[in-house]
């Protein structure tokens, strides 16, 4: 399979689009020092391994493997990131072993890892205990404190957040591929590299990139970024998705309808994925796309308590999983797999199982940013399939 990048694509080519959910650096010339340092910086994977997790997904595109892609909602920096990433993959090992004897084909292990660093928000400012600040974008961008000072933009964040993926890479490279949202375009443009095939590109960050829900925009900036690598990618796909726009993403991402290059990732919510993902799947088949189909379940499922504590019910993820799956079963399709959050810890940040009610979210609630599995609760969910 020859992985050719699109004509006139260049690394830089999203600075001409419009672009959302990018930091207001403070800083120019501090930026472009990091953006130098990260450019000049060894890659953190290969085109060789890109290009085998494509093979790989390709297999799951026609049937033959199933995916359980998971990890952090944010990751932290430092040691406690390479602590949390051995955990973390003990249970997908786990998760693996289970969902490989359900259904009885092989399972692709994907790390929501070495790179999580940066997260897209709703608004630009949030209140804590009664005071205004900016809100927290990921350690790669600012600081979790409550503080003006703490949440300004700092691009030398970057080159932590870089240090941290190697090190990350260092200690479980041999045991799974690795994934993130690539939203942060000044981190992933510097670290875009020329592969081995004429006009190649790829991103050399993680093995397999992914859009978020909030920067899909078939003209966006992040749209045109991923168009041009030719690492596997994915696109998350949320209730206000229309048809028509999905099948212009598969078309943009996808245009030579390669299977294991474009995966999507449907987080549509419990209570909208029966009415929403039907047309979706029909206009994708139709379009000839032979694109993966993953459940995210967690992030069209979050509430929050009359306290204001973000939270997900382990009844709506199980209630999404098994409506993706019958869906796509009555259409002739394949559920590909899994896209979830998980700590790899006793945590209680999702209500459900050991978990038993709201109250008991304080015991042990550490998440950076948004709630996420603990191991009994992330288990449960392997028998829901096959």
């Amino acid at each position: 399979m020859k992985l050719q990048a699109p004509a006139k694509w260049h690394p830089a080519s999203w600075r001409r689009r419009p672009v959302a959910q990018q930091p207001d650096w403070p800083d120019p010339c501090q930026l472009s020092r990091a953006r130098a340092v990260l450019a000049a910086a060894a890659p953190l994977v290969t085109a060789a391994e890109a290009r085998g997790l494509r093979r790989t997904l390709a297999l799951v595109a026609d049937r033959r493997a199933f995916v359980v892609q998971a990890g952090d909602c944010a990751e932290p920096f430092g040691g406690e990131a390479v602590r949390a990433a051995r955990a973390k993959s003990l249970i997908l090992a786990r998760l693996s072993d289970q969902f490989g004897a359900r259904l009885g084909v092989p399972v692709v292990v994907v790390g929501r890892l070495a790179g999580q660093f940066a997260k897209p928000r709703t608004a630009l400012s949030e209140v804590i205990d009664g005071r205004l600040v900016p809100t927290f974008r990921g350690l790669a961008v600012n600081a979790p404190e409550p503080l003006v000072s703490a949440r300004r933009p700092d691009p030398g964040r970057m080159l932590r957040a870089y240090g941290t993926a190697r090190a990350v890479l260092a200690e479980l490279r041999s045991a799974l591929w690795t994934s993130h949202e690539a939203l942060l375009l000044d981190y992933e443009e510097a670290l875009v590299r020329s592969g081995p095939g004429a006009g190649e590109w790829y991103l050399s960050s993680t093995h397999f990139p992914w859009i978020g829900d909030r920067t899909r925009q078939v003209d966006g900036a992040h749209v045109a970024f991923l168009s041009g690598v030719t690492n596997p990618v994915a696109c998350k796909i949320g209730p206000d998705a229309e048809p028509e726009s999905v099948v212009d993403l598969c078309a943009r991402l996808d245009p030579h309808r390669s299977p294991g290059r474009l995966t999507l990732i449907c987080r549509l919510g419990v209570n909208a994925v029966r009415h929403r993902l039907p047309e979706l799947v029909e206009a994708v088949r139709e379009a000839g796309h032979p694109v993966v189909w993953l459940c995210d379940p967690m992030h069209g499922n979050t509430r929050r308590t009359q306290h204001g504590v973000k939270t997900r019910w382990l009844s709506d993820i199980a209630g999404e999983i098994t409506a993706c799956r019958e869906i796509l079963t009555e259409r002739g399709e394949w559920l590909g797999g899994l896209h979830l959050e998980l700590a790899g810890d006793d945590v209680t940040e999702c209500v459900g199982g050991d978990v038993t009610g709201e109250e008991d979210l304080s015991r042990r609630y550490t998440s950076l940013c948004d709630p996420r599995l603990n191991n009994k609760q992330a288990m449960s969910l392997t028998t829901l399939l096959g």
